[in-house]
């Protein structure tokens, strides 16, 4: 991509996790990327290697106020908001908020500029789910009065809001249905599954597995996570799209796993399973096989090796 023929990115909530590695990779592949984070959970450290990049700029704001932005805009991801269950419980109403009025702001900054929207949903849209695996047609088992339900049903939401942008305005818009993730730039104390246990070995604890470690996510490594996503932006696929890693396995299994990667004398407890706590998880991909040629390439053993090296240093 020549400097005539660059486009402009924005990625709400671009110094989180999946953000910050969304950067990387439209930075990568000849963009101009305009991060916007408020910062309540986004980590300014994601992003400090990209500072003093001429492709690259940051914008501290809130998206649930007034959003815009000078110059032309060819793209927007909207991943602005708390993505972890420690976050969302103790930030009830940000969540809320970002996924309802933030959404709003974004979409119209969007037609305003005649961008094309991509919005972050989840698997937790699925809630509790009563098929499995779980397909994108599915409309799911959500708890809406939920301590969990003030993340879902802001998504849930921001799934609606975005297909009305399309429908009535005419937006071009995409929407993910983001699986468990993990990776490199996680936060140690994020209250997520494999954080948690990692850091729990690494420092010797007892590594904590809630109810019987029956219940299964499907893990799908962060490298594969933003390939599907960059592919869906670029693909005319207008509805939801479940980008994960299939691979299913319990938790106590998982834990296990990283007890054997970690060497680690630490023993794992168990603890009462919290409210509404999805019993299994695992996402139907044939969508984006068929529509976007895509599917994960990280092996879980090759994951949380580089994952468990990152954060070795954190500990």
């Amino acid at each position: 991509m020549n400097i005539q023929q660059k486009k402009t990115v924005l990625i709400t909530g671009g110094s989180g996790f999946l953000g910050s590695h969304l950067c990387d990779r439209f930075i990568a592949e000849g963009y101009k990327v305009i991060a916007m984070d408020n910062l309540i959970t986004g980590n300014p450290d994601n992003i400090a290697h990209l500072m003093g990049n001429d492709n690259f700029r940051f914008i501290k704001h809130d998206v649930t106020e007034f959003t815009w932005v000078t110059g032309e805009l060819d793209y927007i991801l909207h991943f602005a908001s708390p993505a972890s269950p420690i976050d969302y419980l103790k930030l009830p109403i940000q969540t809320l908020k970002v996924g309802a009025m933030g959404t709003h702001k974004i979409l119209g900054l969007a037609k305003e500029k005649k961008a094309r929207f991509l919005c972050a949903s989840t698997s937790e849209v699925y809630g509790d789910p009563l098929i499995h695996p779980q397909t994108e047609d599915y409309w799911g088992n959500v708890n809406p009065i939920g301590f969990r339900g003030v993340y879902d049903e802001a998504k849930r939401f921001m799934e609606a809001m975005t297909m009305a942008y399309h429908r009535y305005h005419g937006l071009e818009t995409r929407i993910v249905r983001i699986f468990n993730t993990y990776g490199p730039r996680m936060r140690l104390n994020d209250g997520r599954v494999l954080p948690a246990l990692v850091g729990q070995a690494l420092t010797g604890q007892p590594m904590t597995v809630f109810g019987d470690g029956s219940q299964t996510r499907s893990f799908c490594y962060v490298s594969d996570l933003v390939d599907g996503i960059y592919r869906l932006l670029l693909s005319n696929e207008t509805q939801p799209v479940n980008i994960g890693n299939p691979a299913e396995i319990t938790i106590l299994e998982f834990a296990k796993e990283i007890q054997k990667h970690i060497q680690t004398e630490s023993e794992i407890v168990f603890k009462p399973l919290p409210e509404d706590d999805p019993k299994v998880r695992q996402p139907d991909i044939t969508k984006a096989r068929e529509l976007l040629g895509w599917e994960p390439k990280v092996n879980r053993a090759e994951g949380l090796k580089t994952t468990i090296d990152f954060f070795r240093d954190k500990v």
